[in-house]
């Protein structure tokens, strides 16, 4: 089978389950991934023939497809500030708005320089937070934990993937009852999404990544920034960062939790014009 004659397949198959410009994508990735292809190649090639083993890869990718499975864990991986990240099921794909939050954490450190700094990153699940600041200051010092040792193998991966040095720590934050030693940056993308959000959000998200990082109840949403912030404020050094995504619909409540805890805060909006960040300064 051709190129061409599976591409009006594989549209065919997916018409009414995703619009044609998704589909199209889709169909680009996996030429890239399978047959390393571009677009301008599969423009220039529409007769290539493709093998058996290329149409089985496409056959069972255009299934899970159909499945709504991620597009992300169907080739096992994705790219998060530049750097290729493996990901599966077992942790939640970065999303470009956590992009956001990494630049302004590189951005106001810019002042500082060189200086050995120590960088916290609570509920690391794939590891593009600390792997991408280790990436970008080889100087810090940066520790990653999770409660799921099966995210943190793939966060080990992605960090000898991307040769970087990250410690990283199986550790529930909701039952830790202090941090043990002092972070200039603490750094947190933690689950806020509530139980009744679920309506607004699509099936491959709702059906495939991971729960537990990405649910909150509805009549506690702000669990885990409660905590988290709580732990800050004793093991943040004077003057040390702390950084937060956040829920969109939650920034005023969220930023009432860091300044119950005296801290200085500020909220910024991300690429779509919501409040998705945080930042606490400590007095």
């Amino acid at each position: 089978m051709t190129v061409t004659v599976f591409k009006k397949h594989f549209f065919e198959t997916l018409e009414g389950e995703y619009s044609k410009e998704e589909t199209s994508s889709f169909f680009n990735i996996l030429a890239n991934e399978y047959l390393k292809m571009s677009r301008l190649d599969l423009a220039l090639q529409p007769q290539k023939v493709l093998s058996d083993t290329e149409f089985r890869k496409f056959g069972e990718a255009l299934d899970r497809l159909k499945q709504h499975v991620p597009i992300q864990y169907i080739i096992g991986g994705t790219e998060f500030f530049g750097l290729k990240f493996r990901v599966n099921s077992e942790v939640l794909i970065p999303r470009p708005e956590t992009e956001e939050l990494v630049q302004w954490i590189l951005e106001d450190l810019k002042e500082q320089g060189k200086k050995e700094i120590k960088i916290l990153d609570i509920g690391t699940g794939s590891g593009c937070i600390a792997i991408s600041l280790a990436k970008n200051l080889p100087w810090a010092r940066v520790t990653a934990i999770d409660i799921s040792e099966k995210a943190l193998e793939v966060a080990m991966g992605n960090a000898e993937l991307n040769r970087v040095k990250v410690e990283f720590l199986p550790k529930d934050i909701l039952k830790t009852e202090s941090l043990k030693e002092n972070f200039d940056i603490i750094v947190s993308n933690p689950p806020y999404v509530r139980e009744l959000e679920k309506r607004d959000m699509h099936r491959n998200v709702l059906e495939h990544e991971p729960e537990t990082a990405l649910y909150v109840k509805d009549e506690d949403p702000l669990l885990f920034y409660r905590q988290i912030t709580r732990l800050a404020a004793r093991s943040l050094k004077q003057g040390g960062h702390l950084y937060f995504e956040i829920n969109q619909y939650l920034g005023p409540e969220t930023e009432k939790l860091l300044i119950e805890k005296n801290f200085i805060t500020s909220l910024k909006k991300d690429i779509f014009g919501v409040d998705r960040m945080l930042k606490g300064i400590k007095r």
